[in-house]
C-alpha cells in the first residue's frame, strides 16, 4: 500500500506532475515499491527495461563500465526524480547500469500499463513527452556546465541544489562519498578537494560530509558569473 507521503513524492516527479489526477490515481493504484541497500544493483546494462523508476527516498546512480574497466557516472537521481522512461516505453535494453548509492526506496510503474493508457487517452502523450524533453534539457545543462563553468562553479551549483532554502545561510549534507560527487561533476577527486578549498572565499566550509554555506545568494552569484570572473577569485 502506497502511503500518502510516498504518493506526494511520486507526484513531484517529471513523469507524473503534469498528468491528470485520474491518470495518476490509476497509475498509483497498484505500484511496486522496491527497497535496496547501499551498493546493491538495481539493473545491469543490457537487461530489458519494463518499468519506470521513481525515487521515493535515497540516491541512485546510473553508470557505464568501459572496456578497460573504468566506471563513468552518467547521472545521479534523488527523491522525486524519475528515470528509465524512454527505454521502458520501447521495451529496450538499458544502456546503463543502476546502483543504490545509499539505502533507497524506488517506486516502479509498469511501462506497459502507461503505454496502454496513452493509447486510450492520447492527451496523456503530451505530458509524457514534456517529461522526456525535461530529462533531455537537464542532460544538455550538465554538458553546458562542464564546458562553460569552472570546477568550483560546478561544485557550487551542486551544493545549491542540496540546499533546503534559497536564501540566508544553511548547512547541507553531502549525500554520498566525495569520489562519486567528483565523478558526477566530471572531475577527479583531487580536483574536487581543490574546488572545496577554493569555495572558502565565497563562504563555504566543508567538515566531513557536511557543507556550511554562509550566504546562498553570494554562492549563487558566484556559480552564475562568467568563468573569466571566477578565475579572478584565484580559482
Amino acid at each position: 500500500m502506497l502511503t500518502e507521503a510516498a504518493r506526494d513524492v511520486a507526484r513531484t516527479s517529471l513523469l507524473l506532475k503534469n498528468l491528470p489526477e485520474p491518470v495518476i490515481d490509476r497509475l498509483l493504484a497498484g505500484p511496486v515499491i522496491k527497497r535496496y541497500n547501499q551498493g546493491e544493483v538495481l539493473f545491469l546494462q543490457g537487461e530489458t527495461a519494463t518499468v519506470i523508476h521513481i525515487v521515493l527516498d535515497g540516491w541512485v546512480k546510473l553508470y557505464r563500465i568501459s572496456p578497460n574497466g573504468k566506471e563513468t557516472i552518467v547521472n545521479i537521481f534523488a527523491r522525486g526524480h524519475s528515470f528509465g522512461e524512454a527505454v521502458a516505453f520501447r521495451n529496450e535494453n538499458y544502456p546503463v547500469s543502476g546502483e543504490a548509492v545509499t539505502d533507497c526506496a524506488l517506486l516502479q510503474i509498469s511501462a506497459a500499463t502507461l503505454v496502454s493508457m496513452m493509447k486510450e487517452q492520447p492527451e496523456i502523450c503530451i505530458s509524457v513527452l514534456a517529461a522526456t524533453f525535461q530529462h533531455l534539457h537537464a542532460l544538455v545543462g550538465q554538458v553546458e556546465q562542464m564546458k562553460a563553468q569552472t570546477g568550483a562553479q560546478r561544485v557550487a551549483e551542486f551544493l545549491l541544489g542540496l540546499a533546503a532554502t534559497d536564501k540566508g545561510s544553511c548547512m547541507v549534507t553531502l549525500p554520498y562519498d566525495k569520489a562519486l560527487i567528483a565523478g558526477h561533476l566530471g572531475m577527479k577527486p583531487a580536483s574536487l578537494s581543490r574546488a572545496f578549498a577554493k569555495l572558502r572565499s565565497v563562504g563555504v566550509s566543508i567538515a566531513r560530509n557536511h557543507a556550511s554555506i554562509s550566504d546562498l545568494a553570494r554562492l549563487r552569484t558566484y556559480a552564475e558569473e562568467d568563468p573569466a570572473e571566477a578565475w579572478s577569485h584565484g580559482l
